[in-house]
């Protein structure tokens, strides 16, 4: 029997999380540590969807099981090996969570197929539409904050992960959205999460900090790279007190030169370029030329 649960509640629940939305809705945002298992490919998707406007339900369900027809048994064969190769495996339940955009025909199809082959299977009521509802709850509740200010080279990433190190709770939104702030933020690093994932994982740390006792985020403008910091978040960051990190000009400069020293010297160069207003042309050019000659 496959059970339809609540966000909270399908949370709790053993085994792997199973998306089968498509890819580019994956890519789009996802719940933190689903695996994607889509049901049709993007184009599959849009044929479907058309169908279903211009010939109505029937069709597209006709039109979709000769699409995923072929496919049956590799989706079993994923979904079994995910359910015993997880970290949920040792209770032997063989047990997978299914989920698809509002929890409707693609969750429900997945879920019979598996659970005709064996598995225990528990699908997430309302989708992922709910999820992203829970998201902005989530996001809504107050906590107090204390932000870390201060110059670019000061080390306030380190100090955060310090912090965190010696058991306070904290929140790391540039590494959570793969950029460290600046015109050179994401030089070295993987590419950038969506807007919309990034609210995600937010969103699941923010759920696991007790309210009681204050989180430590490192203060940032509305933009992480080009990742928007939720207004739910943003807000009270700028009503929170500011403790401000100050370090020498030496000791800044050393500090980048250690984070930045071993990254592609075109990637420094196009950095540095993206700031020529602010540089102006004389200094941007300077500094390119020491990059070129490797004096960093």
């Amino acid at each position: 029997m496959v059970f339809s649960l609540p966000v909270d509640d399908f949370f709790t629940c053993p085994g792997p999380i199973l998306d089968v939305r498509s890819p580019d809705e994956f890519k789009q945002g996802h719940i933190p540590g689903a695996v994607s298992v889509p049901l049709f490919n993007d184009d599959e998707r849009a044929q479907v969807g058309t169908c279903y406007k211009k010939r109505g339900r029937e069709e597209a369900i006709e039109l979709g099981l000769e699409l995923v027809g072929s496919k049956l048994v590799t989706f079993v064969r994923l979904a079994k090996g995910l359910a015993e190769h997880s970290r949920w495996s040792k209770d032997k339940s063989r047990t997978v969570r299914v989920h698809c955009w509002r929890g409707g025909m693609r969750s429900g199809s997945m879920a019979w197929l598996l659970e005709t082959a064996g598995l225990s299977v528990t699908t997430l009521d309302g989708g992922y539409k709910a999820f992203r509802r829970w998201v902005r709850k989530m996001l809504s509740v107050p906590k107090p904050i204390i932000s870390l200010g201060g110059m670019t080279g000061t080390g306030k990433t380190y100090l955060l992960q310090a912090l965190a190190a010696s058991g306070e709770q904290t929140i790391d939104l540039e590494g959570l959205a793969n950029h460290r702030g600046s015109s050179f933020g994401n030089l070295g690093l993987p590419p950038q999460p969506s807007t919309e994932h990034f609210e995600n994982l937010i969103a699941m740390q923010w759920a696991t900090l007790d309210p009681s006792r204050s989180v430590w985020i490192e203060a940032e403008s509305r933009r992480v790279g080009s990742c928007r910091v939720p207004e739910e978040l943003f807000n009270p960051m700028m009503r929170a007190p500011v403790i401000q990190v100050v370090r020498s000009r030496e000791e800044r400069i050393s500090n980048l030169i250690q984070e930045y020293g071993a990254v592609d010297k075109d990637g420094l160069v196009a950095a540095t370029d993206r700031i020529r207003k602010k540089l102006g042309g004389l200094r941007t050019q300077q500094a390119i030329e020491a990059i070129q000659q490797g004096d960093l």
